[in-house]
């Protein structure tokens, strides 16, 4: 990458923050973004929230995009749709497959219409719902908001009297909960770069499952990368990954989650595609395995940026 490629990217607005629940985490990403752009020589300013980028971006300062907005107004689709009127390229996933991948939900229903495997689900949508759900689902359980990341109101349940509450408090965050089956085994992540899958990490955290303190606060969990599996293992889940990133529309750059059951058995949970770009996070963890440093890891990134 030369100056002149950085100045080819023309004025960039970085935009972090916004008003969802994963504000802190998109903070604390883009200073380390913003960091690696200033040494890469691109022209950008940060943006704080979708609303003041799109009012900018009427007034004509952006020539593109690069969107570190976590959850809901960001990472849905709507700053997608935006821009595309403007015709403003936008780092990573379009409007569908950001729409698509925001929602829980949709995303399992479209990999089950594909064949690709994930647990069993349930939806509630109300506290009254955990009987019947405990009847179809049985224990352990996961309940999650449908359109929340981060692992933000999400529970573990080992005990049927403790479904109830989970569910409350996860209706706390939206109207539409996801109750899943619980896998249990060994948790991996797949970074996913312009059409590559970068090495797989294995996560052991000391918790009770890799919830919102595990990501960000207490610093105890163990990544493993590379991540223990032999190298045929590896590339079979790194191709299912990637198949479950491309039919839900997700394009540029993302993450997708999985398990292993006691038996070796693959099970996707979900999409991100905006993950988090502190440089202890996820993806950089794996685009440094791969020998890519965060400062290519960002301009990278930068170059999916796209307008359909």
């Amino acid at each position: 990458m030369t100056r002149r490629d950085a100045q080819s990217m023309g004025h960039v607005a970085l935009v972090v923050g916004g008003d969802s629940a994963e504000r802190e985490v998109s903070l604390r990403g883009g200073q380390a973004v913003a960091g690696a752009l200033e040494r890469l020589g691109v022209q950008f300013s940060v943006v704080d929230g979708p609303r003041r980028l799109l009012e900018q971006v009427a007034a004509g300062h952006y020539d593109r995009v690069f969107n570190l907005l976590h959850g809901r107004g960001g990472e849905d689709g709507a700053l997608q749709g935006a821009l595309r009127l403007y015709g403003i390229p936008v780092t990573g996933s379009g409007v569908l497959g950001s729409a698509l991948t925001m929602d829980k939900l949709q995303t399992k229903r479209v990999w089950a219409a594909c064949g690709l495997p994930t647990p069993r689900w349930q939806v509630a949508r109300e506290v009254e719902a955990a009987e019947s759900i405990l009847q179809a689902l049985g224990l352990p359980l996961f309940v999650k908001p449908a359109h929340e990341g981060s692992s933000i109101g999400m529970s573990r349940v080992d005990e049927a009297g403790e479904l109830p509450g989970a569910i409350a408090a996860a209706l706390e965050f939206d109207d539409t909960v996801l109750v899943e089956q619980c896998i249990v085994g060994q948790e991996y992540t797949a970074s996913v770069l312009d059409g590559e899958v970068l090495p797989l990490i294995g996560l052991e955290p000391t918790r009770k499952f890799y919830d919102y303190a595990a990501k960000y606060e207490s610093g105890d969990t163990r990544y493993r990368c590379p991540c223990g599996l032999d190298e045929a293992r590896e590339r079979s889940l790194a191709e299912l990954c990637m198949e479950a990133f491309a039919v839900t529309g997700a394009a540029g750059w993302g993450r997708v989650d999985l398990m292993l059951d006691g038996d070796g058995q693959p099970w996707l949970l979900e999409v991100n595609t905006t993950p988090g770009m502190t440089e202890s996070s996820l993806v950089p963890k794996a685009a440094k395995a791969a020998g890519i440093d965060f400062e290519e890891l960002v301009w990278r990134i930068l170059t999916t940026s796209r307008n359909d």
